[in-house]
């Protein structure tokens, strides 16, 4: 690098996803084998809350250090350009997509370097998911195109865990169960899971939401039925159920063990949307809810298929799903794009506070 590139994060207080900080540095000179990308965009949803409630226990706050107690970088997903490379195969001006901080700048050491990206090797991120520490090249995507970059950045991390979980879900034959009952309908992984499952013969998908959102779910279309949260217990509790958990509330998932009692088949917990962290099983009838981690299905699934076929059958759902978002009337999203460090502030605020509006998708371009 010719001259000093100073550096702006913003961080995030681990005891409150909401409240969220600006820090400055400088970058460090470039060692031979590195590069310095310029984050250009990135999209925040409530699954980014996500990631900063489960900070610790799933070691998201691990992949970008801060150095500073109480603060972790909050991952997004998103898009960066090279700005500096001392790393053979990476040329400057190229661009890539994965998981970043929300930082104006990011230092890496790729690794495993191919025709499709790389993979950042920096020490600390050895031991951690190597499906996120994966990179993608633009230019070699077959489903990038530069007019849709906010539906990738929105939805493919969302969509990865949504089919990995229909995949799962389906290769563990439900769990025996007829019916799915999945927690906050309206969230995009919920039903980029929903859809991924249409035409599945004698299952049926039932989306539990709020009032608030049952217009919004029942217009998605691809739920066989809605039911409110209000009105779990008229739910028929003799169908063999399998709960897909959301939601991460604790007196929802006890209310539906109550309920349903020997006829839920599983409990799987994929996520919190309101920022409620998960706790160890309560005294209740049923399963113990099991975790779900979309990277143990895709290493599965890598093995079972290979990973050539694994992408092909992985870009040809994701297709679809982005082709349904495209078409959808009515519209499934409206992305609303916000500039600048400010404007992330100001949504990750919203989200952890209320969620956010499932009809809305946030980009923050930093320019």
């Amino acid at each position: 690098m010719s001259a000093p590139v100073t550096i702006h994060r913003l961080v995030t207080a681990k005891s409150d996803p909401g409240h969220t900080e600006m820090r400055t540095d400088t970058a460090p000179e470039l060692e031979a084998g590195e590069i310095l990308l310029k984050v250009d965009s990135f999209s925040l949803t409530a699954n980014n809350i996500t990631y900063a409630a489960f900070g610790d226990a799933m070691q998201y706050w691990n992949f970008f250090p801060t150095g500073e107690d109480g603060f972790g970088h909050m991952p997004v997903w998103g898009f960066a350009d090279v700005v500096a490379s001392r790393t053979r195969g990476i040329e400057v001006g190229e661009r890539f997509y994965g998981y970043f901080p929300i930082a104006s700048h990011i230092l890496m050491r790729p690794g495993r370097i191919s025709p499709r990206g790389f993979y950042d090797v920096s020490e600390h991120r050895l031991d951690l998911v190597s499906a996120y520490n994966q990179y993608g090249r633009c230019s070699a995507d077959e489903v990038y195109r530069p007019d849709r970059e906010a539906f990738q950045a929105l939805f493919r991390p969302l969509f990865v865990t949504a089919y990995m979980l229909a995949d799962y879900l389906a290769d563990n034959d439900w769990f025996g169960a007829r019916q799915l009952l999945i927690s906050s309908a309206s969230s995009k992984t919920a039903y980029g899971t929903a859809f991924c499952l249409q035409g599945e013969d004698g299952l049926t998908v039932t989306g539990l939401t709020s009032a608030r959102n049952r217009a919004f779910v029942e217009a998605l279309g691809c739920y066989d039925s809605c039911a409110l949260y209000d009105d779990i217990e008229q739910l028929d509790a003799s169908i063999p159920t399998t709960y897909v958990d959301f939601a991460g509330d604790v007196a929802l998932r006890a209310r539906i063990h109550h309920h349903f009692g020997p006829a839920l088949a599983h409990d799987c917990v994929v996520g919190a949307a309101h920022n409620a962290p998960f706790v160890k099983p309560l005294d209740m009838p049923g399963p113990a809810p099991k975790f779900f981690f979309a990277p143990e299905q895709i290493a599965k699934r890598n093995k079972d298929w290979g990973p050539d076929t694994f992408n092909a059958r992985f870009s040809a759902a994701q297709e679809r799903f982005f082709e349904q978002v495209s078409a959808a009337n009515p519209v499934w999203m409206t992305v609303k794009t916000g500039q600048g460090f400010d404007a992330a502030q100001a949504v990750i605020r919203t989200l952890a506070d209320t969620g956010g509006d499932p009809s809305s998708g946030h980009m923050i371009e930093l320019g």
